[in-house]
């Protein structure tokens, strides 16, 4: 896997509202910080100022009066406090992979930073694991595996904070055989402010009788930076069983068969490749049942543009399910159906972790200073002849000169969709792929050159629907951890549907009446957030 397929990828985890940090040891992660007063107070004079005030995205860069460095949830809360008083706007951050700009707003006075809470251990009184909200993903998953021997079905980009990743959702490599991460959300502890403006600490679990149970459902999907600043989770199976945290969560396959493939441009016409494409998604169509043995395999589809990258395929199959060898070898032959290109590549079968790491943990050095733009949408259904015909067209434009834009289509559908659509906040528990449209560029001067390239395709592709992917028979809206401000743009969004409908559907107003419970003062707030019913 080349390096930028690999960062690629690391989207698929995605975060939002909430993110920058780097990665730690589990040893680090297990040692709790010497508490003192208040957070540490950073300003621009300081040397630290300017890593903390920008994320993955450059497109946005803060300017807040301060950022607050947190170590324990007592300085969480007097942050927020201190904020309250001052009358400073909030954002909060973990690992810094907002994709919007909104941490990087000019109107937030005092970011929140949790890179430092980053603690992951077994609760025994509660029997579940905690992860605090500053723990990057790769740390999560290395101390559960190494530790436990479990896993949850996150995102693959190890920095991607668990703040913001969880609280959208969750998805994953491992999403169709586990689910999302939500799936298995005990309980979540939160900063909220009240109407009185103080500031306090509250634990809401997944329990039918909490008082608290509806901010635990805020965060089942309901997106970062909405209802307080969350400063752990704990993360359980509801049908786990035994007071070993080696019991609670699911454990990863024993050893992954993985795969990569690609078709060269230069061998693919509109007919070929848009057949591929087809035959991709009409896979996951019949083979993304709740128990289908099929969910033991992911893949990736890459519609690169063409002067990014061919066509691509990465596959990862439990090689524990039986035939999986088999399985691959069916799935590869079904994309190349009715077409006569072959592709070439190689597989390779390692045990869970190394694999793993070889796929997912990438280094995202080549990517520091890159400018993003990413929409999305899922598909319940193949797309369209004429959506197809509208990607060709879009990703073989010679005289577009990206070299980093794609449309990634994902696997979904499996144990994802054993869920209903009001069990948790996110409601997309029907679609079997879920869909990027994604470009990368350094250069300021490029931006509406590249801007108007992804914004351009994803109008056209959605243009018999206002523009954009309205929930009906054959799209179910976008991922609200791929945050994108056009969808509340009328420029963009010419539908009768709102942005929040998009990405939470039905769901939406009573995601309303929680933040008009929890955050009655509307202190946390950013371009696509939770609105309080009236």
């Amino acid at each position: 896997m080349n390096d930028l397929t690999r960062r690629r990828l690391g989207l698929l985890g995605g975060a939002t509202a909430v993110g920058t940090g780097l990665a730690v040891s589990p040893a680090r992660a297990a040692t709790a910080p010497t508490p003192v007063a208040s957070a540490a107070v950073i300003g621009p004079g300081d040397a630290r100022y300017q890593d903390l005030v920008r994320g993955i995205n450059y497109r946005f860069i803060g300017q807040p009066d301060h950022v607050r460095l947190a170590t324990t949830v007592a300085q969480v809360r007097g942050a927020v406090a201190d904020a309250v008083r001052e009358n400073r706007r909030i954002a909060v951050r973990s690992g810094g992979h907002c994709l919007e700009g909104f941490v990087g707003d000019p109107a937030v006075r005092a970011v929140i930073d949790l890179s430092q809470l980053t603690g992951v251990y077994a609760d025994l009184p509660r029997g579940a694991v905690v992860v605090e909200a500053g723990a990057t993903l790769g740390t999560v998953y290395e101390v559960l595996f190494k530790r436990w021997g479990v896993t949850v079905p996150g995102g693959v980009g190890p920095q991607i904070g668990a703040g913001g990743h969880i609280s959208g959702g969750g998805y994953g490599a491992l999403s169709r055989l586990h689910g999302l991460v939500v799936d298995y959300l005990n309980a979540v502890e939160v900063v909220v402010v009240d109407a009185s403006g103080q500031a306090r600490t509250v634990v809401a679990t997944a329990a039918a009788d909490d008082p608290n149970h509806d901010l635990w459902w805020a965060h089942t999907g309901g997106g970062g930076g909405n209802f307080g600043v969350v400063t752990r989770y704990w993360l359980r199976d509801p049908h786990a069983t035994g007071n070993s945290p080696a019991t609670w969560l699911p454990q990863p396959p024993a050893a992954l068969l993985l795969a990569q493939y690609r078709w060269p441009w230069a061998q693919l016409d509109e007919t070929s490749y848009t057949r591929i494409v087809a035959n991709f998604t009409r896979w996951h169509e019949a083979n993304s049942a709740p128990g289908a043995p099929e969910r033991a395999l992911f893949a990736v589809l890459s519609l690169n543009s063409v002067n990014t990258g061919d066509l691509g395929l990465t596959v990862q199959v439990d090689a524990t399910a039986p035939n999986a060898a088999g399985l691959l070898r069916d799935f590869v032959a079904a994309l190349g159906e009715g077409t006569s290109v072959a592709p070439v590549g190689n597989q390779r079968t390692l045990p869970w972790w190394d694999a793993f790491r070889y796929s997912s943990f990438a280094d995202f050095g080549p990517g520091i200073g890159n400018r993003v733009k990413l929409k999305s949408s899922y598909l319940r259904k193949s797309y369209t002849p004429a959506q197809l015909a509208t990607l060709y067209r879009w990703l073989s434009r010679a005289g577009y000169p990206g070299r980093a834009a794609t449309v990634l289509l994902a696997g979904y559908g499996g144990r994802i969709n054993s869920l209903r659509a009001d069990e948790r906040a996110i409601p997309q528990r029907d679609s079997v792929i879920k869909a990027q449209y994604s470009v990368r560029w350094i250069d300021p001067a490029e931006d509406e050159l590249h801007l108007s390239w992804v914004r351009g395709l994803y109008r056209e592709l959605f243009a018999d629907t206002g523009g954009v992917p309205v929930p009906g028979d054959r799209h179910d809206g976008a991922y609200i951890n791929y945050p994108d401000v056009d969808l509340a743009d009328a420029a963009w969004n010419t539908s009768s549907t709102a942005w929040s409908t998009l990405y939470y559907k039905g769901n939406y107003p009573r995601l309303r009446q929680i933040k008009k419970r929890w955050d009655p003062q509307d202190r946390f707030h950013h371009a696509l957030a939770v609105r309080p019913a009236e």
